[in-house]
């Protein structure tokens, strides 16, 4: 596949670009996960018409959903509002998005004879509203769009579980005592994933993001040897779209430096490790994402405000950080607030030049009014 052009949506400027790739910019870069949702009214006023799945399932519902966070908070990013099962559940695996509850798989993959109903994705044909989406999002929007999808632990833990899980329970015993039907299923899904992130890239994703939402479940030793290669054959694929790469992954502070193995540009960070300590995880020229955490967003303003300025003071003025949540915005948040922490991210972030983050002290606060804590 060529080389994708920069589409309108995707300055090569953008900030959020240019902290990717750890270049030079003027501004701290801020986007959220699921800042698209149930936060927001006017997503919820879409909600009392449409159900989930009919809204990714409508292009024009889904770019709407996608915009609405844009013209709200003016972040420095969109990301596609989709869901990580979209793929395996437009192959005609029997899964569904239950309110309330989550994907429930109907016949969950347990065996290899399971694992042989999964087939190879053709985006065009068994997704094209989702590639539609995007080309109607890049037409609109001045900031850069995100692509998405699950990364193949994640998808085989609905998969296998049969509906979210707590403990994965089922999913680790498959992967412990059935090594062979484990490996084939993370390599079916592992394809499944790399063919859903090139279309979306091929149609004008500026950058993609893996979900890795569920590897925290998993002791480092597990994670390399069953869950690594996969990811890591995901990355592999996309390197020659050469558009940005993140990883996330909740509760994976002990998982960082693996995860940052696996090849993308940025890893995800959520609350648990603080951001310059994650820093130390990962190798040099892989930047963090991160990391407030999204309960703050409930609290005063002015504990909101010293948080991000920890956060910020944390990053130490690295040109290679995006200012995050460590997880997603909660449904009870004030829209209002993360509007507010966009302003403050925006206004107080500081990005040194290459040769000032060299020199910096590391007790340097790169932001006005930060404080260590």
């Amino acid at each position: 596949m060529p080389e994708p052009a920069a589409p309108p949506g995707a300055p090569g400027d953008s900030p959020f670009l240019r902290a990717c790739r750890g270049e030079p910019h003027d501004r701290v870069p801020v986007w959220f996960m699921r800042q698209a949702g149930r936060a927001l009214p006017e997503y919820r006023a879409v909600r009392e018409r449409h159900s989930f799945e009919q809204v990714v399932h409508t292009p024009e519902l889904a770019a709407e959903v996608t915009l609405q966070p844009v013209r709200r908070y003016r972040p420095d990013a969109a990301i596609l509002f989709s869901d990580i099962v979209t793929p395996v559940q437009a192959m005609g695996l029997g899964v569904t998005i239950q309110p309330g509850v989550g994907p429930v798989v109907d016949r969950p993959l347990r065996t290899r004879e399971d694992v042989d109903r999964l087939r190879q994705l053709e985006p065009d044909v068994d997704m094209p509203f989702v590639l539609k989406t995007v080309s109607l999002l890049v037409a609109e929007l001045d900031v850069p769009l995100i692509g998405f999808a699950g990364a193949p632990f994640t998808l085989a833990s609905y998969l296998v579980e049969g509906r979210p899980s707590k403990s994965y329970t089922r999913t680790k015993a498959l992967m412990l005592s059935d090594e062979l039907t484990w490996h084939r299923l993370l390599d079916r899904l592992a394809s499944i994933t790399i063919a859903s992130l090139r279309a979306q890239v091929a149609r004008g994703a500026a950058a993609v993001q893996l979900f890795d939402s569920w590897a925290g479940a998993l002791s480092p030793d597990d994670y390399e040897r069953a869950v690594l290669p996969h990811s890591r054959r995901v990355f592999e694929a996309l390197a020659d779209l050469e558009v940005p790469r993140i990883h996330f992954g909740v509760a994976t502070g002990e998982l960082l430096g693996l995860m940052a193995q696996a090849g993308a540009d940025i890893v995800g960070v959520d609350w648990r490790v603080p951001l310059d300590v994650a820093r130390q995880r990962v190798p040099e020229g892989v930047g963090p994402q991160g990391n407030l955490e999204p309960a703050v967003c409930l609290a005063p303003q002015p504990t909101v405000e010293a948080r991000v300025a920890d956060v910020l003071a944390r990053a130490g003025g690295r040109p290679d950080h995006i200012f995050n949540l460590g997880h997603g915005v909660l449904p009870e948040t004030d829209p209002g607030v993360l509007e507010h922490v966009v302003e403050v991210v925006h206004e107080t972030g500081r990005v040194l030049p290459p040769a000032a983050v060299a020199d910096a002290d590391p007790d340097q606060v790169p932001a006005e009014g930060a404080a260590r804590g």
